[in-house]
């Protein structure tokens, strides 16, 4: 099977994990741009190499495609770029002209431009700075109330004007793009479109968007950087079947940070969107234990504390992958001590913990998905996956990342870790690198290379509804 994949950026989640998970089924021949190519935080993509490296690559079978690096660059270039909604269009127009003389399948998505709640203006416009909080608090009031309502007049005033038409003035444009590539779909050019509600809340301009692209016909699912790796999963047309167990069953109806819809509706819709089939525990052939938050979910980046996991962690005997949501940005210490503490067992195929519930399950999904019944597994590529995702979502995110205040060595730091996360997958890394891509703390370049070893994988599952405690 050949897949083009072209991310939203080229941050390392984005970029060299998809890379990373299609390694490890031989059978797939996976082309991506090369990184330089594409957006990061301060470039945008090349549009004109990335359109003559889609026309050298050989015929594919599946086309996965960020349509925001095509339109605008990148995902953050999305929210500041200033290039008007002709010069956009004339782009995406050769754009489709390159593709549609393929026969590939098209899986693409389009992201619906977030509001971030803060002041915080790195991957904003400059004026967020001063007025990000404001215009998200006018979002909210104009979306809940109204815009004659006196809640979003009052919200609007704190707003200089020329800001606030600078700002609905980019939101006007990215909401035409995407009705743009709705009026595509309906035409047959994607065979799978896409809309992501990124970092959204229960309100807002985003949310009243993404209602009128629902209301002409979209397909919306909230998340955003998680979906081309859905999308991949999607591309695994096998019939596999997956059971949610929480271990918090009883607070699975609360919502996430970051997003507008519960735990359990955000798992059950990206597993959908990957492919699978959701049966009952004794059906399903894999397990997926989301371990959720009680009351509400925790915070990493923000301090934001919240009750850990408590208890024993006794692994169900079939298949499971575990998504660990406890927090957002990062796993919970107390849940990854009780997996660890009894080793790895036949029937692990996966851990993450990747930013938001959304971002840790496409991914996940993803994993899953492909090493799941792959007739070619590569092992190697494998266990080099498993022990990056312990070592960026567990080791880093939650851990190392809390003890520094700016991008720094960190190779004395991760060694505790490493030993811990190789004592557990019996597997040890070699030569292990770490690198900030965007120097920032947010992300980070985990680069590592696992011992060659024959290919085995053991898949002598026992079925039983044996779960967890």
């Amino acid at each position: 099977m050949r897949i083009c994949f072209i991310p939203i950026d080229n941050r390392p989640v984005c970029c060299t994990l998809a890379q990373d998970i299609a390694s490890c089924d031989r059978n797939i021949e996976f082309f991506t741009p090369p990184a330089e190519l594409l957006g990061s935080l301060t470039q945008t993509a090349n549009a004109e190499e990335i359109y003559n490296w889609l026309q050298q690559i050989p015929d594919v079978d599946y086309t996965v495609i960020s349509l925001d690096t095509i339109a605008y660059g990148g995902l953050i270039s999305s929210r500041r770029s200033n290039r008007t909604l002709e010069e956009i269009k004339s782009g995406l127009e050769k754009f489709k002209s390159v593709l549609s003389g393929k026969s590939a399948k098209i899986f693409a998505f389009s992201s619906i431009m977030r509001i971030s709640n803060n002041n915080i203006n790195i991957e904003e416009k400059e004026y967020w700075a001063e007025y990000g909080t404001k215009i998200f608090n006018y979002s909210f009031n104009r979306s809940k109330y109204g815009e004659n309502s006196p809640e979003c007049q009052k919200s609007k005033k704190l707003i200089p004007t020329d800001i606030l038409e600078d700002y609905l003035k980019g939101r006007r444009r990215n909401f035409e793009i995407n009705k743009l590539f709705l009026e595509w779909k309906k035409q047959g050019f994607f065979d799978i479109l896409i809309f992501s509600k990124d970092d959204c809340a229960q309100y807002g301009l985003n949310i009243d968007e993404a209602h009128e692209l629902q209301k002409l016909g979209a397909d919306v699912i909230t998340g955003a950087d998680e979906i081309p790796l859905t999308l991949l999963a999607r591309t695994q047309e096998k019939d596999i079947s997956l059971c949610p167990v929480f271990t918090e069953e009883d607070s699975k109806n609360l919502i996430s940070n970051y997003e507008d819809v519960s735990v359990e509706t955000s798992i059950i819709r990206q597993s959908e969107l990957a492919g699978f089939k959701i049966k009952p525990y004794k059906d399903a052939d894999i397990i997926l234990i989301v371990n959720n938050f009680k009351e509400h979910q925790g915070e990493i980046v923000m301090k934001i504390d919240t009750e850990p996991f408590k208890g024993s962690f006794t692994p169900p005997a079939k298949p499971y992958i575990i998504a660990d949501v406890r927090f957002a940005n990062g796993s919970d210490n107390a849940f990854v001590n009780a997996l660890f503490k009894n080793g790895r067992d036949k029937n692990f195929l996966a851990y993450s913990a990747w930013n938001t519930t959304a971002n840790t399950t496409g991914s996940l999904l993803c994993i899953a998905k492909i090493v799941y019944n792959s007739a070619a597994l590569n092992q190697t590529a494998y266990e080099k996956l498993l022990m990056t995702r312990f070592l960026d979502d567990w080791a880093y995110q939650a851990n190392i990342r809390q003890l520094i205040d700016k991008p720094k060595n960190i190779d004395a730091l991760m060694p505790p870790f490493i030993e811990q996360a190789g004592k557990f997958l019996g597997k040890y890394p070699q030569n292990c690198k770490f690198s900030y891509p965007w120097q920032r703390l947010f992300e980070i370049n985990v680069d590592l290379t696992m011992k060659e070893e024959k290919d085995e994988f053991n898949r002598s599952h026992t079925l039983s509804d044996s779960a967890l405690n």
